[in-house]
């Protein structure tokens, strides 16, 4: 019986950059599309769209937790799409600023597939952290 090997597929550092910097552009455009909508609602959503731009850049130690930015921004963003399904106002920039958080999500989830190994490799990694911190 002939040895099975896994190869593990990196994504080069050109995939990296530019889906990086694709998933930047949408957060930022998001917040901006909130922050000129006006309003504390809106506003605290640019805010927060804002700091997961950042976060998503952050190098050092910060990067090591990128997994979480992702899915925390991912999060978010689902929660934010709802909450407009249900009372969101209807009109054309909506439509526009949905798009985006449509095509934002779907940027995290190939990142995170290219780069952490997708959804299952998040979810036993911090199953990992979870039992180490409760020993």
């Amino acid at each position: 019986m002939a040895a099975s090997t896994i190869h593990q597929h990196r994504p080069t550092r050109a995939f990296t950059f530019i889906t990086r910097a694709t998933i930047v552009a949408l957060t930022i455009g998001t917040a901006a599309i909130h922050a000129s909508l006006g309003g504390t609602l809106f506003m605290l959503n640019a805010a927060v769209y804002a700091a997961f731009a950042v976060a998503m850049v952050l190098p050092g130690p910060a990067g090591r937790i990128r997994w979480l930015v992702r899915y925390a921004l991912i999060g978010f963003t689902i929660a934010t799409i709802l909450g407009w399904v249900a009372v969101g106002a209807r009109f054309d920039l909506a439509y526009i600023d949905k798009a985006l958080e449509i095509a934002l999500v779907g940027l995290l989830l190939i990142e995170s597939w290219a780069v952490d190994g997708g959804p299952l490799a998040v979810a036993r990694r911090a199953q990992r952290i979870a039992a180490s911190a409760l020993r």
